[in-house]
């Protein structure tokens, strides 16, 4: 059955800590990303009005959990989706590190639940699991820490995990807990989604297959008695024009050779990753067909890693197919484009007002420069206000 169509929508950006630049597969245009740059960019998004960031987890990223905490002191209303693997932590250290970040945000934390896909990786960070079995300890996992984190004594004895007399002695502000969010389009992971987490998160397949995964999560969600909400996960080229947004998504793997693109495909073929597969099948590791729906763009993924599609095209172009989204379920848009400093103004100046959203975007006050009018003419007049194009 469909869902509802959403009225309104949050909209998240990205911190990329697993490295930024202007182009895809290649060190030109690379971008030094250190503490400064980060915050920067999240600094940059808090006071745009972006709802929250969400931070990436895995072995080519700087840590989730300290990034966000360094950053929270530097932020004012910026909520941090922490990712992270049930795998890496037992469940009553991760709850009390959930309980800190989110007293110490005043409330800020959202956590990304990561089963991971990428068996070379996870036998790495010391995972000898199956992919049934890894969302057999995510489900076990998720279980004992949402308990702990609403106040209960926990016993436990599974097939992945023990617990005795565990408990959380300084709860978190966000009760029953830090809201989860999750992605999983395995069969496994989608019953994982419905019977733990918050928020079930499709990566950015065209709008009636997204949906058809939401509606799955749903079904999924029922059986246990509860409601899902749900997001899609996207990168985003937006210009003031339509020809300006594809040539800067030419210029975005203009130095990426079928040598690099052959070696990220063989990559990606050899994870268990259910939802990498279906990315991978957008484009087939080939240039030519890369508009795979009106204004989704699948050139992301012949390099990058999990989320392979972005929106593209100006700014009436790319909000209307939001709103596609949006009318097949879809609340919270989780976004990021290439530099992410620079992407993030353009989404908000440009898409923002295009958008039913559910958050507020910043206001500045009534300082000598508040606008927006641009830079003074002739050290004298303000521009003449024109409405967007």
């Amino acid at each position: 059955m469909p869902l509802q169509p959403a009225k309104s929508a949050n909209v998240f950006w990205f911190l990329p800590t697993h490295g930024d630049g202007r182009y895809l597969g290649t060190s030109v245009g690379a971008r030094e990303v250190d503490h400064a740059y980060l915050a920067q960019i999240a600094q940059a998004a808090d006071r745009l009005g972006f709802y929250g960031v969400l931070i990436p987890t895995g072995r080519s990223c700087e840590d989730s959990w300290v990034v966000a905490s360094s950053l929270v002191p530097l932020t004012e209303r910026l909520r941090f989706l922490v990712a992270f693997r049930p795998g890496l932590l037992n469940p009553s250290l991760a709850a009390r590190m959930a309980a800190t970040l989110d007293r110490i945000s005043n409330g800020r934390l959202l956590v990304n639940i990561v089963t991971g896909g990428d068996p070379e990786e996870n036998t790495g960070d010391g995972i000898f699991l199956e992919h049934a079995e890894r969302y057999e300890i995510t489900r076990e996992f998720l279980g004992i820490w949402k308990a702990l984190l609403a106040g209960e004594t926990v016993n436990y004895e599974g097939k992945h995990l023990r617990l005795e007399n565990g408990n959380l002695l300084f709860p978190a502000v966000q009760q029953p807990h830090p809201p989860l969010f999750f992605g999983g389009s395995s069969d496994i992971g989608i019953d994982v989604a419905g019977e733990q987490v918050d928020t079930y998160l499709s990566w950015g397949e065209p709008p009636a297959a997204v949906g058809e995964k939401l509606a799955k999560a749903q079904v999924a969600a029922a059986k246990y008695g509860r409601k899902l909400n749900f997001g899609v996960r996207l990168h985003i080229i937006v210009r003031e024009t339509a020809q300006e947004a594809w040539d800067a998504a030419e210029s975005l793997i203009s130095h990426l050779d079928d040598a690099t693109i052959a070696k990220a495909q063989a990559k990606f073929a050899s994870m268990d990753s259910v939802g990498q597969r279906r990315m991978a099948a957008l484009h087939g590791g080939k240039r030519d067909k890369l508009e795979i729906y009106p204004n989704l763009w699948a050139g992301v993924g012949l390099a990058r890693g999990g989320a392979g599609t972005a929106l593209l095209g100006d700014a009436e172009q790319v909000s209307r197919l939001m709103r596609e989204y949006m009318d097949v379920g879809v609340e919270n848009f989780i976004l990021s484009g290439y530099p992410h400093l620079e992407e993030a103004y353009r989404v908000a100046e440009l898409v923002f007002p295009r958008l039913n959203l559910a958050h507020p975007v910043a206001s500045f006050g009534q300082s000598r420069n508040s606008g927006p009018f641009g830079e003074t003419v002739a050290n004298a007049y303000r521009p003449a206000a024109q409405a967007a194009g």
